[in-house]
């Protein structure tokens, strides 16, 4: 059985238990020898792991390993350089005499997925526009079953059981206020751009039911999911007979809504719905990386490096 979770474990502990690998790779160190990284995983956060004497007699099994399989190690905690780090001693697959409960491995979002779906698809029911909302209730209800357990990255933001719903679900939320006090916004227009944004990465990354993801499929490594979310709008709209310029605009804002060239955006926003998009976006991103970064910190402390947010070191108020 399990014994501890990753948000409880601080530098300094010796620890003996099992976690899913999210990530794991046999790299070369400065001094030429090879090692074995990892990312460990438990439904309350990730670790950083290492293992550092790879050799013959253990290097064609620590290859083997792959994301979502479940490991028991131990080994000790550290601090490095800011963030808290296991040093595997041993490692082992776990086997069904384990008795494991899979939930305790796979980091779920805090909402039902089946809550979160039922409300996107009331706000889309809710658009007086048709048109986007015949295209958004298409791409939703033609693609629940993935929806609802698809996480909405690798190992960045909203990376969990259900977290691309949650994404576009908070999203929604803020839109809808924003609207209020933006009132030039059109509301059906921006909550279009924040259903369709990152619908693509329903085929950009690869996923197992439990929200797991082993890295990205073959059009997702050569495309990404800005171009195949442009693709996928510009083909439904000659479908269902949109008009050009509503085309246009809603391929403009899958287009322009990482904003940066370098972050995959050759143009950004040239209008407010896509402006808005691109801001509710970063904001929900940042906000979960926070929220992420805090877990487990104690009030009046600092929590580790957060490497999403350049890599600081949040501070947990007391108040």
């Amino acid at each position: 059985m399990k014994n501890v979770n990753v948000i409880d474990i601080k530098p300094g502990s010796n620890i003996t238990d099992f976690f899913m690998i999210k990530a794991t790779s046999i790299k070369v160190g400065s001094n030429g020898k090879e090692y074995h990284d990892l990312t460990l995983t438990d439904a309350t956060g990730d670790l950083s792991a290492k293992k550092w004497d790879v050799d013959e007699s253990n290097v064609e099994f620590l290859k083997s390993l792959k994301v979502g399989d479940v490991i028991k190690v131990r080994g000790t905690v550290t601090d490095w350089k800011g963030q808290t780090q296991l040093r595997i001693g041993q490692i082992r697959l776990a086997t069904e005499a384990d008795n494991l409960v899979m939930s305790n491995f796979v980091k779920s979002a805090p909402e039902k997925p089946t809550d979160m779906y039922d409300y996107i698809i009331g706000e889309i029911n809710a658009m007086q526009d048709e048109e986007l909302k015949k295209l958004c209730l298409h791409l939703y209800e033609g693609n629940r079953e993935k929806l609802l357990y698809y996480p909405a990255a690798m190992s960045n933001h909203h990376a969990e059981y259900g977290g691309l719903l949650y994404h576009i679900k908070r999203m929604m939320m803020s839109a809808n206020r924003l609207c209020e006090v933006y009132t030039n916004l059109s509301r059906d227009l921006l909550l279009a751009g924040v259903a369709i944004h990152d619908i693509e990465k329903l085929n950009e990354i690869l996923s197992d039911k439990n929200g797991v993801s082993p890295g990205y499929s073959f059009k997702g490594q050569m495309l990404g999911h800005i171009v195949q979310g442009i693709t996928l709008i510009n083909d439904l709209c000659k479908e269902f007979g949109i008009g050009e310029e509503k085309a246009v605009l809603l391929e403009h804002m899958i287009l322009s809504h990482h904003y940066e060239p370098e972050f995959g955006s050759p143009k950004k926003p040239l209008f407010p719905e896509a402006e808005m998009l691109h801001y509710l976006d970063i904001v929900d991103a940042r906000m979960f990386d926070m929220e992420e970064g805090l877990k487990g910190v104690e009030d009046g402390e600092f929590g580790d490096r957060v490497w999403p947010l350049d890599n600081r070191r949040l501070y947990k108020r007391t108040f």
